[in-house]
């Protein structure tokens, strides 16, 4: 038998080291761990041994051939080189599958034709008479891979993906890969207890069952391979019935007997459906003397496990909770994140929890620090391995010592509020400003802006300081909205808590919520329309309160009557100061949602709505139009995102990019004695020194930053730009 054949195991990407680490323990010493699997090279019985138990590889494949293929003519060429009779039978069936990396050949399926085309061509040549193509079970499955113009012709070895072990007789939607799982096993430690103490397993939403199943198999013993009926090879010419039959017996004498296994296998999940299918593939695996399972959500389950006293003190939770795609699920789903913290902090102690996600998000609610993660792909989508190792349970002096600590925070951030709110509120009651800034992250671990709009408060969490530990983060953060109802003396309900974080494309103007929660405010003698729980932000920038001021007195001083440009106008609050100070408005913005948000602030206002203009369009876009070429603004406000990639917009917007640009554009639409109000919230943000050289600018920023934001005066930053 030929000892110096060439395999590829290939599997996914980020369990390579896995995968080289098993082939290893099966003894094949030549293993080799490059990018995306594992090479090796020997016997035919090691590339069997490979298909029959690795539980982690997905396609074992044999090479053939490796040439330079830089055009179809030269792949057709190539592939003809090799003797085909040698591995399908004239009369037998084959299938070619392609993949392509960075290769001058472009399409992998006229590749695939082009390699079918050559073996076929070289049988009708020899024996007028060919094998035929059968895509679902050929004898034969030949693998093209491109690489760099040099191609590998390989004979796949494991025909069907090696993640179906043959005892899944029914599914679950998005079931997890059985290799994957296994990989999630080994990567998260399991089996692996102190001084070889058994180490029991919980599936809380076990699903169609696979970790569990997988599990019971490596406790067992059992080949991941064993139950399968067909292999790549077995209507392969090439093929050893001899050896193959050999290695199936002396894995079934490998099988190790229930009653030598201390491990229990015990598994949960609150869909009917997905019980009866996980008992369906449990015994179906003959594994269901070994595997408990129940229909029970998590809170009953955990109850369960709490009673259980029988529990192995070193056990594992190994758990893929669903993640949502849609922002109800997700605020759901935080809920139960939080819990199954909650549960396993308080009545769990000494257990490892491994965690499956791809919803970094819901992660935070877990207020548990994981000692390790890893990266997984599941297909396309990128995951994350979470492994925690609870702590035993806290002793009665431990207790004191962390209610006294609790207590000391509490005091600390009670004491801040009570401070803000003593200046700030007196501050803003003598200056009739109901709507301010009461705190804005003073102290750093409690990461949060609270703004407070008449008898309601508005409060928005922000990234927590890479030092703080995500747990201790969010147990700052409950313990910040706890304490507002004391200092404010009002109702929790009244409170309305947001996570601030980079919205991306439309997702600054989709709605948060659904609640059409309107209400009414006063500032200056105006009113304004304010939703805290539908969007993101409120529809009033808190920040621009002087801003929106030196508009109003600007325009009012003015003799003439004024053209008034609002570009980004958002809820166009600007625009209406400035249409009460006797200027006719234009205000642009790209959001439908804004624009008629505008309009019933105008409304709410009684301005006449005829009067002013109100124009949804990218800005950039807009003001590069031939159509406005003749319009010319005495007075023209900018307030740009600091960035932006929307649909909308023409293209991605960068403020410290693209404001020279801006203003620029905004110049031709300028009367020669006009002037433009520039202001962005970007905190490093620098004004280009070529603009100074040819405009007029006086940078009035101090001037404008009101007494409730004067703590962190790099809120924003606010320019008079005129002409020279």
């Amino acid at each position: 038998m030929k000892e110096d054949n060439i395999f590829f195991a290939t599997c996914s990407k980020g369990i390579e080291d896995l995968l080289f680490k098993e082939l290893k323990q099966l003894g094949i010493e030549t293993a080799k761990q490059e990018y995306s699997g594992v090479s090796f090279t020997g016997s035919l019985e090691m590339a069997y041994k490979a298909c029959l138990w690795s539980r982690l590889a997905s396609r074992v494949f044999l090479k053939l051939k490796s040439f330079e293929a830089e055009t179809d003519e030269a792949l057709y060429a190539g592939v003809q080189t090799i003797n085909w009779p040698q591995h399908v039978a004239m009369d037998g069936t084959l299938a070619v599958s392609c993949v392509l990396n960075k290769s001058k050949i472009t399409n992998s399926h006229y590749a695939s034709l082009k390699t079918k085309d050559a073996i076929v061509d070289q049988f009708n040549e020899l024996y007028e008479t060919r094998p035929s193509v059968d895509r679902d079970q050929p004898d034969i499955r030949v693998n093209v891979h491109i690489d760099h113009d040099v191609a590998d012709i390989s004979i796949d070895l494991s025909g069907g993906p090696l993640h179906k072990r043959g005892y899944r007789i029914s599914s679950v939607q998005a079931p997890l890969k059985e290799n994957l799982a296994a990989a999630i096993l080994l990567r998260s430690g399991w089996m692996s207890g102190k001084d070889d103490q058994p180490v029991d397993l919980l599936d809380p939403m076990c699903g169609s069952g696979t970790f569990l199943i997988e599990a019971a198999m490596m406790s067992l013993n059992i080949a991941p391979g064993l139950k399968r009926k067909t292999y790549g090879f077995t209507n392969w010419k090439g093929h050893d019935p001899e050896i193959w039959k050999k290695l199936l017996n002396d894995a079934k004498k490998s099988v190790k007997s229930f009653s030598d296994i201390k491990n229990r296998f015990t598994g949960y999940d609150s869909d009917r459906d997905s019980v009866a299918t996980a008992r369906q593939n449990i015994h179906s695996a003959g594994l269901q003397d070994l595997i408990s399972l129940e229909q029970k959500d998590f809170t009953a389950s955990c109850a369960d496990m709490i009673d259980n006293d029988d529990v192995n003190e070193f056990s594992m939770v190994i758990v893929n909770p669903p993640y949502g795609e849609r922002l109800g699920e997700r605020q759901e789903l935080a809920h139960l994140y939080s819990e199954m913290g909650d549960c396993w902090r308080e009545h769990f102690p000494n257990w490892k929890i491994a965690l499956f996600t791809a919803n970094d998000e819901l992660i935070k609610h877990i207020g548990l620090r994981a000692h390790r993660t890893n990266s997984f792909f599941n297909g396309a989508i990128k995951c994350k391995l979470l492994q925690y190792q609870i702590r035993p349970a806290l002793s009665a002096e431990r207790k004191l010592q962390r209610d006294v600590k609790y207590t000391e925070h509490r005091t600390a951030i009670l004491n801040r509020l009570k401070k803000n709110y003593k200046h700030i509120g007196r501050w803003a009651r003598k200056n009739k400003i109901e709507c301010y800034r009461l705190y804005s992250a003073d102290i750093p671990e409690y990461a949060a802006a609270i703004d407070v709009y008449g008898d309601k408060v508005h409060v928005q969490e922000f990234q927590a300081p890479s030092t703080i530990e995500i747990n201790k983060a969010k147990q700052r953060f409950d313990l910040l909205i706890d304490v507002i109802p004391e200092v404010l003396d009002l109702k929790k309900e009244d409170i309305v808590v947001k996570t601030r974080r980079q919205q991306k494309g439309l997702s600054q103007y989709e709605k948060q919520n659904d609640d059409r929660n309107f209400f009414i405010v006063e500032e200056g003698g105006f009113k304004f329309y304010i939703n805290l729980t539908d969007y993101l932000d409120t529809g009033l920038f808190l920040d621009q309160r002087l801003t929106r001021q030196i508009v109003f007195d600007k325009i009012k001083a003015e003799k003439e009557p004024v053209e008034f440009l609002n570009l980004f106008s958002y809820t166009s609050s600007v625009s209406v100061y400035a249409a009460f100070a006797g200027a006719k408005t234009t205000s642009v913005d790209m959001s439908n949602t804004y624009i008629n948000w505008s309009i019933r602030n105008f409304k709410l206002n009684n301005l006449t709505v005829n009067d002013h203009e109100f124009i949804k369009a990218d800005c950039i876009k807009w003001l590069s139009s031939d159509a406005n070429a003749n319009n010319r603004y005495n007075f023209i406000f900018i307030d740009p995102p600091t960035f932006s990639n929307s649909k909308s917009m023409q293209d991605m917007f960068d403020v410290q990019r693209d404001h020279v640009f801006l203003i620029e554009s905004a110049m031709k639409l300028l009367a020669e004695d006009g002037v433009i109000l520039f202001s962005n919230n970007f905190r490093k943000f620098k004004l280009d020194k070529t603009l100074s050289e040819k405009y007029n600018i006086e940078n009035i920023t101090a001037s404008t930053i009101p007494e409730d934001f004067k703590r962190n005066q790099k809120i924003h930053h606010c320019f008079v730009i005129k002409k020279k």
